[in-house]
């Protein structure tokens, strides 16, 4: 029993030297909260295309807070917003782009595209949390339109169904 104790230790003790030694400089929600968008962006998985401007990640994000007051208006967390897709919710979809592991949203892009749904990528879950005042990360956000939020909901339609179409990388 002693030596199971002993053991115990020197692994607990060799665990927090490694992490002490280890740079996380980048690794913390606080520091990538302060990066620009543009670095956020770079960080995003390669499957976040297309990734929304500044501008529109801004309107967006405003979007997201009017809609979060309406009740019924405002769909978020991935099975959630894949039910309401599969029983023909419509809308405009806005997915997190620093998700990981890549394949918990990557097939939801090709459900929008046969749905006729438009989608967005913004680079972090922590900015969708946040616009929804939450202070969890969310992967994806379903937002239908309503009178109070419709100006801008159409404008940010617009903007989303316009963007340039993923072209399919050949291998």
């Amino acid at each position: 029993m002693l030596v199971l104790f002993h053991v115990c230790d020197a692994m607990l003790v060799d665990l927090l030297q490694m992490t002490e030694a280890m740079d996380v400089s980048g690794a913390g929600d606080d520091d990538v909260s302060r990066l620009s968008y543009e670095e956020r962006a770079k960080r995003a998985t390669i499957i976040s295309k297309p990734m929304a401007s500044k501008k529109l990640a801004k309107k967006l994000m405003k979007l997201i807070k009017k809609a979060h007051k309406e009740k019924d208006h405002l769909r978020s967390g991935l099975k959630l917003v894949q039910s309401k897709i599969k029983k023909s919710e419509r809308g405009l979809v806005i997915i997190a782009g620093s998700v990981t592991p890549i394949d918990v949203v990557c097939h939801m892009p090709a459900v929008c595209e046969q749905n006729d749904i438009p989608y967005v990528f913004v680079p972090t879950g922590k900015e969708l949390g946040l616009a929804m005042g939450v202070k969890r990360c969310t992967l994806i956000v379903l937002i239908r339109r309503h009178e109070d939020f419709g100006k801008l909901y159409d404008e940010c339609f617009e903007e989303v169904k316009h963007l340039p179409p993923v072209v399919p990388v050949e291998t």
